[in-house]
C-alpha cells in the first residue's frame, strides 16, 4: 500500500511504527453547520480508516473539535449565548450529519476546552527550551528557532513574508512568530495560565491532544489542503521543538477542496451547501457515492447534476445486488476474482476510489448482464457487497420508504399488467411513465415485472 505524504512530496510505501496505526484527522469549528465540503474530507478519512481495518491493521482515530476560537466568540456574541451552548449545539448536528453519511465515529473527540491543563504544560515546555516567549500576556512561537520551518509547505521564511500581508503586533520578534497562548481581552473566555489568564492560539491545541492521546510520532495526519500552512506548519514546528523528535507524522495526507462557482468551498467565503441541504436532494450514498468519485487530493466541483448523476449511478449497483440468485449455471459462472484485484491494486494505489469505483460498476455490469442468462451471480453479488462495504456502501435501499411504497406500487404493477394484457398499451405507457416521475423503476422480465425505488427519486 502506498500513500502521497505532502511533506515528501513522494508516494511512498505504508507501515505502521506500531501495532496500532495512529490516525489524527483535524476537525471542525463548530460555530455554524457542517457544509459538503466537510463531508468529502471526513468521508474520505472514514474510507482510509475503513480500507486499512479491512486490510488487517488496528486504528485508532483521533478527531478534535475547535471549540474556541474568534469565529466561535464573535458567532456567540451576536447569538446572545456562550460559546459552550453554541459549539454544542453544533456537534450534536454535525454527528448526525455524520451518522447518516455513514461515517464512523472517532475513537476520541477531544475538545480545545477540554485540554486547557495540556496546552498549558506544552506552552511552558516550549518556553522553558527557548522555543516560545512571553509578550505582554501573549505567548509567541518563535519561528526563526526552527532551522527548517517551512518544510511542509515546502516554503521559506522570506517566501512567506514577499508579497503578504502581514500584520505587525507590538512584542512580536518576528512578523511570522504565532501565537500559543492569547491573553485575555474583555467578553472572551478565559483560563488561568503562568502567564495570567487568556486561552489557547489555534495550532497548540492539535499539537497537545495529539501527543496526549497518541503519544509521539503519528502514522497518519490528515486534513484538507487548506491547512498545509499555516496550522500544520505550526503543528510540526512547535510538536517536534517540544518533543525533540521528528518527524510528527510519518504521513501527511491532504484531501483537495469542494469547489462551489469555481470558489472553494468555505464558511469563511459564506459559499456553501450544507451536508442537510445536499441530503435533502439525494439519498445518503448517493452523496458518499459523489465524494468518492473523485481522487481525494484533486478538487470536486460540487453540483446538483453531479448529485443527481451519482445517484442514478447508485441504482446500478444496487440493482445488481438485487437481482434474483438462480443459482443456475445455464449462462455460466462470474468469477470475480479479476474484479477484486483491480478493486484492491486500486485501493493500495494512494487509495484510489475513483477506480476502485470503477472496478464495482464493471462488476454490477457483469452480474446484470449474466444474470439476464440466467447465469450464476452469486459469488459476484457477495464480492459487490463486501467490496462496497469497505467504501462505506451498504447498497441497500431505504427499508421504511420501500415497506410504505410496497403495497401501493404492487397493485399499480398489477393494474399496468392487467391493461397491457387487454392491449391498451398506451394507458399501460401512461402508468409506468408516471411511477417513472415518482421515482420507481421497472422491468418486464419473462418471470414478471420487478420494479424498485431509486436513489434520490430521479
Amino acid at each position: 500500500m502506498k500513500l502521497h505524504d505532502t511533506l515528501t512530496g513522494q508516494k511512498r510505501d505504508f507501515a505502521p511504527t506500531g501495532d496500532t496505526v495512529k490516525l489524527y484527522v483535524c476537525g471542525v469549528s463548530p460555530y455554524s453547520s457542517a457544509h459538503v465540503g466537510h463531508a468529502l474530507s471526513y468521508v474520505f478519512f472514514d474510507v482510509m480508516r475503513r480500507y486499512l481495518e479491512y486490510r488487517g491493521y488496528r486504528v485508532r482515530h483521533i478527531q478534535n473539535f475547535t471549540d474556541v476560537e474568534d469565529n466561535i466568540i464573535a458567532a456567540a456574541q451576536r447569538a446572545g449565548t456562550t460559546i459552550w451552548d453554541l459549539t454544542e449545539g453544533y456537534i450534536r448536528e454535525y454527528f448526525e450529519d455524520m451518522d447518516a453519511l455513514g461515517v464512523q465515529r472517532a475513537h476520541e473527540y477531544p475538545k480545545a476546552t477540554e485540554m486547557v491543563p495540556q496546552i498549558v504544560e506544552m506552552v511552558q515546555g516550549l518556553i522553558d527550551k527557548g522555543f516560545a516567549y512571553l509578550a505582554d500576556g501573549d505567548v509567541y512561537f518563535r519561528v526563526t528557532s526552527v532551522a527548517d520551518y517551512g518544510k511542509l509547505s515546502h516554503r521559506t521564511l522570506d517566501g512567506m513574508m514577499a508579497g503578504a500581508r502581514v500584520e505587525v503586533v507590538a512584542g512580536k520578534e518576528h512578523p511570522m512568530d504565532f501565537a500559543l497562548w492569547k491573553a485575555a481581552k474583555p467578553g472572551e473566555p478565559t483560563w488561568d495560565s503562568p502567564w495570567g489568564p487568556g486561552r489557547p492560539g489555534w495550532h497548540i491545541e492539535c499539537s497537545a491532544m495529539s501527543l496526549h492521546l497518541l503519544g509521539p510520532g503519528l502514522d497518519i495526519h490528515g486534513g484538507g489542503t487548506d491547512l498545509v500552512f499555516p496550522h500544520h506548519e505550526n503543528e510540526i514546528a512547535q510538536s517536534e521543538s517540544y518533543t525533540g523528535q521528528a518527524p510528527l507524522a510519518n504521513f501527511w495526507l491532504h484531501n483537495g477542496h469542494l469547489r462551489l462557482d469555481e470558489n472553494k468551498m468555505s464558511k469563511s467565503l459564506g459559499n456553501l451547501v450544507t451536508i442537510r441541504e445536499a441530503l435533502s436532494q439525494v439519498g445518503p450514498e448517493a452523496l458518499r457515492l459523489y465524494l468518492l468519485s473523485s481522487h481525494y487530493r484533486s478538487s470536486l466541483a460540487y453540483s446538483a447534476e453531479g448529485l443527481a448523476a451519482q445517484a442514478r449511478s447508485l441504482d446500478r449497483l444496487r440493482e445488481a445486488v438485487a437481482s434474483p440468485r438462480t443459482g443456475a449455471a445455464e449462462g455460466g459462472k462470474l468469477d470475480a476474482a479479476p474484479f477484486r484485484e483491480r478493486f484492491l491494486s486500486a485501493m493500495d494505489d494512494d487509495v484510489n476510489t475513483p477506480q476502485a469505483l470503477a472496478a464495482l460498476f464493471d462488476l454490477a455490469r457483469e452480474i446484470n448482464r449474466l444474470a439476464q442468462e440466467d447465469g450464476d451471480i452469486a459469488a459476484g453479488q457477495e464480492t459487490l457487497r463486501e467490496l462496497a462495504g469497505v467504501l462505506g456502501l451498504s447498497l441497500e435501499q431505504d427499508a421504511a420508504a420501500i415497506a410504505g411504497a410496497e403495497p401501493f406500487v404492487d397493485l399499480l404493477v398489477e393494474v399496468r399488467q392487467e391493461l397491457r394484457a387487454a392491449r391498451q398499451f398506451e394507458m399501460a405507457d401512461r402508468l409506468r411513465d408516471r411511477l417513472q416521475d415518482m421515482g420507481v423503476s421497472l422491468e418486464d422480465t419473462p418471470q414478471g415485472t420487478r420494479w424498485r425505488i431509486r436513489s434520490g427519486g430521479q
